[in-house]
């Protein structure tokens, strides 16, 4: 699979089977929601049903599929869970990923390198799935790569593989009938992001068709690129809690324990992936391979970033 941009005219016959279809998964929402059905919960609304239930807020870890190659990729996987990850975030590479900073785009491109595709990050999902059933899984990337690859085609591949739900970055509430609508009808969620530059007017559009749970990019810019400020990142969540009932995650520049405690304290999830990446590159060898250590890099920052998440003093609801 190619993650270039498709010609003109394939990308206009390829659009119109797509329009037709998210149409379709349009109607099918809107007959549903006139019913009044409530969508079965997910892996993810129990997940942080059941925390809320603990008084704790979720640690949610972002890795790179394929990085720095899909073995050593699966084993990080599955070591996440069992160090205290709550949901997992799985980043689908891409070539050019503008939102991302530095450390996710050298990511990206060490999976690349080493032949990860859509297909294969697909592939790596369900291979997870296999030996666990419960711990939420987000597929994380551009719209791109899913359009070359076929909305419907992609969504049955993904609900197969055992995600739960997914967050992709360039994509507008405006374009909502391209993939969020149908991912909805699918029984996926998809999680949108706010910025510190969402305000009240353009909140309402943001959340309309949000579910699993809100992101809060805590600092404006690229992922990885500074530290937030806590008092203000309280006020955030605040203000977003009072235009919708779901649960808040707050991430960038969360790369210690104290980053954790301090977002945990106000926030429903804490969100680490620029942390995470860079504590795998540092375990690479010379030649950018995996190491013994490699694994337990990871997943000793995520216990730690637990820790400190679990050690919070709420703030009272």
């Amino acid at each position: 699979m190619s993650d270039a941009p498709m010609s003109e005219a394939r990308m206009s016959e390829a659009a119109k089977s797509e329009a037709a279809k998210s149409e379709a998964a349009k109607s099918e929402a809107a007959k549903s929601e006139a019913s009044g059905a409530a969508a079965p919960a997910t892996r993810i609304d129990r997940r942080f049903a059941a925390l809320g239930a603990e008084g704790r807020a979720a640690l949610v870890a972002f890795v790179m599929a394929g990085d720095p190659d899909p073995e050593t990729s699966l084993a990080v996987l599955q070591a996440l869970p069992g160090a205290g990850a709550d949901v997992i975030e799985l980043g689908m590479p891409f070539t050019d990923p503008m939102a991302d900073g530095p450390a996710i785009q050298a990511a990206g491109l060490r999976a690349l390198k080493a032949g990860m595709t859509l297909e294969r990050t697909l592939r790596l999902a369900a291979d997870f799935r296999k030996g666990d059933a419960d711990t939420p899984l987000v597929l994380m990337g551009y719209y791109n790569p899913i359009y070359v690859h076929g909305v419907a085609r992609f969504l049955d591949e993904a609900r197969a593989a055992g995600v739960d739900g997914l967050i992709v970055v360039d994509l507008p509430p405006e374009e909502d009938a391209e993939l969020c609508l149908p991912a909805l009808a699918a029984g996926l969620n998809f999680i949108r992001l706010a910025t510190p530059t969402t305000d009240d007017a353009r909140l309402p559009a943001v959340l309309e068709n949000t579910s699993g749970f809100v992101y809060y990019v805590s600092i404006t810019g690229t992922t990885g690129a500074a530290t937030p400020d806590y008092s203000k990142t309280a006020a955030a969540v605040a203000r977003i809690k009072r235009h919708t009932p779901l649960p808040v995650a707050v991430g960038f520049g969360v790369r210690t324990a104290q980053d954790a405690q301090a977002i945990a304290a106000h926030a429903d999830g804490v969100v680490s992936g620029s942390a995470l990446v860079e504590a795998l590159r540092r375990s690479l060898d010379a030649d950018g391979r995996a190491s013994a250590r490699t694994v337990e890099s990871v997943a000793g920052l995520v216990r730690a970033l637990a820790a400190g998440a679990r050690s919070a003093a709420r703030a009272p609801a």
